[in-house]
């Protein structure tokens, strides 16, 4: 234990990054040592080409636009502590270590409404804060390639946004699509073609064991 605490030690802000991101101070050492592995420069940060090194994330069809999300607002440098927050979204809720929480602070990164926000951020690409069918569409065609006809996909994506859009503006926004993605949302193709924002567990744990 005292070993790890002395390599622990070396994470710069360790102690506010794990009351920020609930993982435990073992995970967010693994973390910090896959950090350090892809800054293969020695920089002290990640640039997008860092990123795009990661196997994990380069047969990802939604590759692009996850590491799109380690870098917001036009950010072209990526430091320790961006990188644990972007993956904190990815732990499980149930994985949180509980001696570190206050209850006053701000909603768990991890917490199910904010997996949603990371989610919805993936396909709204142009910020307005909602979905459109374009939008959908675009993730659609990512997500299966070319084993469904565009006829098809474009069936998919309509059913998808009628099915999410209660106010009839055409879209789903974010209330909306926290409806539609909820264990007991609405019918099976916005369950398939929203639910695969789910990423999970293996994720965080390929990267942080540092697969691909």
């Amino acid at each position: 234990m005292g070993s790890l605490g002395s390599h622990a030690a070396r994470i710069p802000d360790a102690d506010s990054i794990r009351r920020e991101t609930g993982f435990s101070q073992a995970s967010l050492l693994r973390l910090y040592h896959r950090f350090r592995a892809l800054d293969r420069n020695k920089k002290g940060y990640l640039s997008r080409m860092d990123l795009q090194q990661i196997g994990a994330l380069a047969v990802n069809p939604l590759g692009e636009r996850i590491i799109d999300s380690f870098f917001p607002d036009g950010n072209l440098r990526l430091d320790f502590p961006g990188f644990v927050r972007v993956l904190a979204h990815f732990r499980p809720i149930d994985d949180e270590d509980p001696g570190i929480r206050d209850p006053k602070e701000p909603e768990p990164l991890n917490s199910r409404m904010n997996k949603l926000r990371f989610a919805f951020q993936l396909y709204d690409l142009d910020r307005d804060g909602k979905i459109s069918r374009h939008e959908m569409l675009q993730v659609l065609r990512l997500m299966v390639g070319v084993q469904v006809t565009e006829e098809q996909l474009e069936s998919i994506a309509d059913r998808t946004v009628q099915e999410a859009d209660e106010d009839g503006d055409g879209a789903v926004s974010f209330l909306e699509f926290t409806k539609v993605t909820m264990p007991s949302g609405l019918g099976s193709g916005c369950q398939e073609s929203l639910g695969q924002m789910h990423m999970g567990k293996a994720v965080r744990r390929r990267w942080a064991e540092g697969e691909g």
